[in-house]
């Protein structure tokens, strides 16, 4: 087998590489720095091929596609994505249209364009990475919850079509809650409370994915949590967001 993982030079999509590896699959790593690639290829023991893109850049992202049809990919996870802490009306707006590239566009195209080529031969995995914030609003993160909703439910829909259509593929959605990854530093803020290894949710993720579970949930917690959305009022479910939201910028 083969996996295509985009975000691969950090957190999740590292470990998901390195849990890959041990499950004897192929992989084809993408990220935009090539230097932590190379490092990761060089500990992996199957073959590993890494492709330097920025998928901001959506003729990259049809680029690679375009590179990757012909490898035979069996599996498809879009795990590349950011967040940017602060309120609506002062964080940057360009850096904002670049995350609905990153976290958007381009796993909605690679969705697409593979599941496309997985219907043909009733074989393969697509696992998007969005979010336990793919449930909710988040205020002082609104732009990254409105993305992780679009691809969580999409995901969704996508599942139920397949489904319906007694397809072998299988589309599945992860969404962890906090995690220890770069995602602070990149976001410019601070969990508020103690995040999940990014070695747990890549093990759990892959394992349920194989499992063809449509929604992936890593923690009791985090289950408990989002099942404790259907209960609590959107007016309320704002204010709980937006409190937790508030302690985890820098300045607070």
């Amino acid at each position: 087998m083969k996996a295509l993982i985009t975000g691969a030079s950090s957190g999740i999509g590292r470990d998901m590489a390195r849990y890959l590896d041990k499950l004897n699959i192929d992989l084809i790593l993408v990220a935009r720095r090539q230097e932590m690639l190379e490092e990761l290829q060089k500990e992996l023991n199957t073959n590993v091929k890494i492709i330097v893109k920025d998928l901001n850049k959506l003729e990259n992202v049809y680029e690679l596609y375009a590179e990757c049809q012909k490898e035979n990919i069996d599996i498809l996870i879009n795990n590349a994505g950011f967040g940017l802490f602060g309120d609506f009306n002062e964080t940057d707006l360009d850096r904002e249209l670049e995350m609905i590239n990153v976290n958007i566009k381009a796993p909605h195209i690679l969705t697409k364009l593979f599941l496309q080529d997985f219907l043909k031969k009733d074989h393969g995995y697509i696992l998007n990475v969005a979010s336990s914030a793919g449930f909710m609003a988040g205020p002082h993160l609104s732009t990254y919850y409105a993305t992780k909703n679009y691809l969580t439910k999409l995901s969704m829909a996508i599942n139920e079509e397949l489904r319906k259509k007694k397809s072998h593929v299988k589309v599945c959605t992860l969404c962890p809650g906090p995690t220890n990854t770069e995602f602070n530093k990149v976001a410019h803020g601070k969990f508020s409370i103690k995040g999940a290894s990014s070695e747990y949710v890549a093990k759990y993720g892959i394992d349920k994915m194989f499992q063809g579970k449509m929604l992936i949930i890593p923690t009791l917690m985090m289950k408990l949590g989002i099942f404790g959305l259907r209960l609590i009022p959107y007016r309320l479910q704002l204010i709980i967001a937006y409190h937790i939201q508030h302690r985890k910028t820098k300045n607070n």
